[in-house]
């Protein structure tokens, strides 16, 4: 090419505007959007989020009418703008979000609204954007991404087609999957629930029937308390490997306690050691757990990105169902549908496997292993759930354009096993391809570089994070050589 093809060539890239496109339109993708959206770039780039769902910013998690599903943190602690931690509380406020929701409230002040009410919010958010042609929202989930050049190549389940500059993948963690053979041997029974977060997905289950959940988590909570608003009295078993149980929230207002970067942790040995110290030292005081897990979590990325690989691997195989169930605390109207039915006898948490089962006219036979014992329990259930949590395994193989990525060497497994390799600027990281500056990771799936990566407000935060080096590639690409994007 000639130096004047170049520059030809050159200014002709600087006219067209630069496109960005989101796969997944959930709240990592939506914040992403409306992040970048507000950066004051020239030209604007074009947005385009693709997400099958109506709505921007629901995702699985806030697209929900379940009653019972809540958010599990204080609202004031969930907002979409960084510099203003209370604006979902002000537009809850503004648009009388809980109305007709009296249960909201806690008596403590905190107010904990149904989960849909977060979706709506972001919704609400992205929805002025969508309106103005900002951001471009395609109801269709993308089939395939290839790379065309210097650009991607964008196509959908109906074979249309987009081309960008810059991808930013912001899917989900595929669903959780049911232990050894259960699903194929339960695939087709009418109460077999593999996806307990669908719309509909309990209203199988009878009032009396008798309910195995296996898993001990949050959805498990939401599981349980759902049950119980649908009139369900039946006895349920939860089960897992550790039988722990998600905690509930503080009893008074704590401030975050203890240290954790001053003299920091090089070794998951060492780490666990501080957090007990802190807490005992907080326990002295007259305080609980709580603010000293509190602060764990706002340093986490820190903690994380200072422990060596050998370490963080250690801390996933041995410590993270601790971390998680004080981490990702139910809300009180959870927790209290919970302890009800484990007073009335209705709710048995069991640490344990399930070692055989087998159907007999819809009666689910259970051979149930209790953990570190020789006993066994033998068991009949009407109605199975399964809580287990993300397959973080299954990523690569959830959908198509993943799988397709991983093969052509541009995606890998984190070797946390908790999402997708990517640098400590979000840049996908492959076998072949190495760092790919134009292939961006954003929400959970980054859990393995960030930390702590699974709950507002780190995934807002993160969010914005991968907007600001979005922006930062664009104007690389308007003031710099192409091969910025490479």
């Amino acid at each position: 090419m000639t130096l004047s093809a170049r520059s030809e060539s050159t200014a002709s890239k600087a006219k067209r505007r630069p496109v960005v496109a989101i796969i997944g339109g959930g709240v990592s993708g939506a914040a992403a959007a409306f992040h970048l959206a507000q950066s004051d770039q020239s030209p604007a780039p074009t947005i385009i989020v693709f997400e099958p769902r109506d709505g921007l910013g629901r995702g699985l998690a806030y697209d929900t009418a379940e009653p019972a599903h809540r958010i599990n943190v204080p609202a004031a602690r969930m907002s979409l703008l960084l510099d203003e931690p209370d604006h979902f509380v002000r537009w809850i406020d503004a648009h009388s979000a809980t109305s007709g929701d009296a249960d909201a409230l806690r008596p403590d002040g905190n107010l904990f609204p149904r989960r849909n009410v977060f979706g709506d919010y972001v919704n609400a958010m992205l929805q002025p954007l969508v309106d103005d042609g900002t951001v471009q929202h395609r109801r269709s989930a993308v089939a395939h991404l290839l790379r065309d050049g210097q650009r991607w190549r964008l196509i959908e389940e109906d074979g249309a087609e987009a081309m960008a500059d810059i991808v930013v993948i912001a899917t989900s963690h595929p669903p959780p999957l049911a232990p050894g053979g259960l699903q194929t041997l339960l695939k087709n029974h009418p109460r077999f629930v593999p996806e307990p977060t669908r719309a509909g997905a309990l209203d199988a289950i009878r009032p009396s029937d008798r309910v195995l959940v296996i898993g001990n988590g949050l959805t498990s909570a939401d599981v349980i308390a759902s049950l119980a608003l649908k009139g369900h009295t039946g006895a349920i078993t939860a089960i897992s490997r550790r039988g722990l149980r998600s905690r509930g929230h503080a009893p008074f207002p704590q401030d975050p306690a203890g240290d954790f970067l001053a003299d920091p942790a090089f070794t998951a040995r060492t780490l666990v050691r501080n957090i007990r110290n802190a807490i005992r030292g907080a326990t002295a005081t007259g305080l609980t757990w709580h603010g000293v897990i509190d602060q764990v979590r706002a340093q986490g990325q820190s903690i994380w990105q200072l422990l060596p690989l050998a370490e963080r691997q250690r801390i996933v195989r041995h410590l993270r169902p601790y971390w998680d169930v004080h981490r990702f605390r139910v809300a009180p109207q959870v927790e209290a549908a919970l302890n009800e039915a484990i007073s009335q006898g209705r709710l048995e948490i069991l640490a344990g496997s399930i070692a055989g089962t087998n159907v007999e006219d819809e009666a689910v036979h259970c051979t149930l292993r209790l953990r570190r014992s020789r006993e066994t329990l033998e068991r009949i259930y009407d109605a199975v759930v399964v809580t287990t949590g993300p397959g973080h395994g299954g990523i690569l193989a959830s959908q198509p354009f993943l799988a397709e990525l991983a093969q052509s060497g541009y995606l890998e497994l984190d070797p946390t096993g908790l999402g997708l390799s990517c640098t400590r600027n979000s840049e996908a990281v492959g076998p072949v391809a190495g760092v790919t500056p134009s292939l961006l990771i954003a929400g959970p799936l980054a859990r393995g570089t960030f930390g702590e990566l699974m709950g507002l407000p780190q995934v807002t935060e993160h969010a914005a994070f991968v907007a600001s080096v979005v922006a930062e590639r664009l104007q690389a690409t308007v003031l710099g050589p192409a091969q910025n994007l490479l």
